[in-house]
C-alpha cells in the first residue's frame, strides 16, 4: 500500500541570519576591521560570509584591501563579498573625519535599518561611527542606538553589553540604565520608572534570547558603598532599596541582589573572566549586571573585555551588535587594527538573530 502524500507543508530553514553590516565612519578603521574580520581566519564559514550584505562604499574598501596588501595582510578581496554601494562623491582619507565622512556613515546606517525594517535582513551590525562628525553633517543624536530606536518607533530600548571570556568561556552581561548624558544629570534622570523600564527590558532578553530563565542579576549603588546608610547620600535609602523590594516581589524567578558598593561589585566578574586569582576568597559572580550610569558599567566591561564586548541593543524589532569600541582616528589606515570586537559582534548577533 502507497503511503499518502503528507499535507504538511515543509518547513523552510535558512541557515545563517540575514546580517546587514554597517561601515561605520569610512574616515575611520571600519572598512579595514570589516576586511579583516570577513576574512575565513575570522571565524566566518561561506555560508555566514554569503548571509552578510555590506553598507557602504565599495571604492574605499578596495583601497582599504590594497593598502593591507602591500602591508603584507591578507584581507579578504572586496570582489567576493556583497556591498550595497552607496557612494559619496567626496574625497574622504584614513584618520581624517570630516562633514563628507559624517554624512556617509549616516546614509550607511538610515539605508541598512530601512531595508531591516522592509523585512530583508534579521539583523544590523554597525561599524563605530563618530557622533562629532554626524554634528557636523547636521545629524544631532548621541549615538547609533538612538538613531536604531527612533527610525524602529521603539518605546524603550537598552545598551546590553555581552563578552564571552576566552579563558573561562563565562559571559559578561551589563546593562546600562542611562547611557550618554553628563555625570551631573545622572541622579535627575535615573527615576524607578526608568530603572523598572531597563529591568523589564533586560529580564525578558535574559529569558527569551540567552535562556536564563532564573537569573540572578545585581545592581550596584548610586553613590560610594552605596551610600553608606545616608552618610554619602540618599538615593539608595529614599528609592533604590524601596524599588529593589517591590521588583523583587514582581520577579519572584529573579534574584535581584543589591544595592552592592560599587567597588567591590565587579571582583567577582574579574575572578569569572578569569582575569584576577581569588587569594582565597571567591566574590560571587552573577548572570547580569545593570549598571547605573555610563562609566560605571563601562570601565569594568572594557578593562576585561575590551576585544571581546560587543554593544546589543535591545527592545529593537530586529537585532543590533556593535563592537565596543570607537572610530581610533588616530591608528586608521595603518593596518593595526584589531577585528576580534567586530568578529564577536557578528557572531552574537547571528546567535541571538
Amino acid at each position: 500500500m502507497k503511503k499518502k502524500p503528507s499535507s504538511k507543508k515543509p518547513k523552510s530553514k535558512r541557515l545563517k541570519p540575514r546580517l546587514a553590516l554597517t561601515l561605520g565612519d569610512p574616515a575611520g578603521i571600519g572598512p579595514e576591521i570589516i576586511l579583516k574580520a570577513l576574512t575565513p581566519t575570522g571565524g566566518l564559514d561561506s555560508d555566514g560570509l554569503s548571509a552578510i550584505t555590506i553598507f557602504g562604499s565599495r571604492r574605499i574598501l578596495e583601497q582599504t584591501y590594497i593598502q593591507l596588501r602591500q602591508q603584507g595582510q591578507d584581507p579578504i578581496d572586496p570582489a567576493s563579498l556583497t556591498i550595497v554601494d552607496l557612494e559619496t562623491a567626496a574625497f574622504i582619507e584614513p584618520g581624517q573625519p570630516s562633514v563628507a565622512s559624517g554624512a556617509a556613515s549616516f546614509a550607511y546606517l538610515d539605508q541598512a535599518i530601512g531595508r531591516t525594517l522592509g523585512g530583508e535582513f534579521d539583523g544590523i551590525v554597525t561599524a563605530p561611527i563618530s557622533k562629532a562628525t554626524w554634528k557636523t553633517a547636521g545629524y544631532d543624536y548621541p549615538g547609533q542606538t538612538e538613531v536604531l530606536a527612533e527610525r524602529a518607533e521603539a518605546a524603550a530600548v537598552g545598551m546590553l553589553f555581552l563578552g564571552r571570556s576566552p579563558r573561562t568561556d563565562w559571559v559578561l552581561r551589563t546593562l546600562l540604565a542611562t547611557t550618554h548624558i553628563p555625570l551631573r544629570r545622572v541622579p535627575d534622570r535615573l527615576t524607578p520608572d526608568l530603572l523598572s523600564q531597563k529591568l523589564d527590558l533586560l529580564i525578558q532578553v535574559l529569558s527569551e534570547s540567552l535562556g536564563l530563565t532564573t537569573p540572578r542579576i545585581a545592581l550596584p549603588g548610586l553613590n560610594p558603598h552605596s551610600g553608606e546608610q545616608g552618610q554619602l547620600g540618599q538615593e539608595e535609602i529614599t528609592w533604590l532599596i524601596p524599588w529593589l523590594e517591590d521588583k523583587r516581589r514582581q520577579y519572584p524567578q529573579v534574584t535581584l541582589v543589591g544595592p552592592v558598593p560599587p567597588d567591590t561589585l565587579w571582583i567577582g566578574a574579574a575572578q569569572a573572566w578569569g582575569a584576577t586569582s581569588n587569594d582565597g576568597i571567591t566574590y560571587p559572580a552573577y548572570d547580569a549586571y545593570l549598571a547605573l550610569y555610563h562609566d560605571q558599567g563601562l570601565i569594568p566591561v572594557k578593562m576585561l573585555a575590551f576585544a571581546e564586548a560587543v554593544n546589543t541593543t535591545i527592545g529593537l524589532p530586529f537585532i543590533r551588535t556593535s563592537p565596543d569600541h570607537g572610530t581610533a582616528f588616530d591608528i586608521a589606515g595603518q593596518g593595526i587594527a584589531s577585528s576580534r570586537s567586530l568578529e564577536a559582534a557578528i557572531a552574537w548577533a547571528a546567535e541571538l538573530a
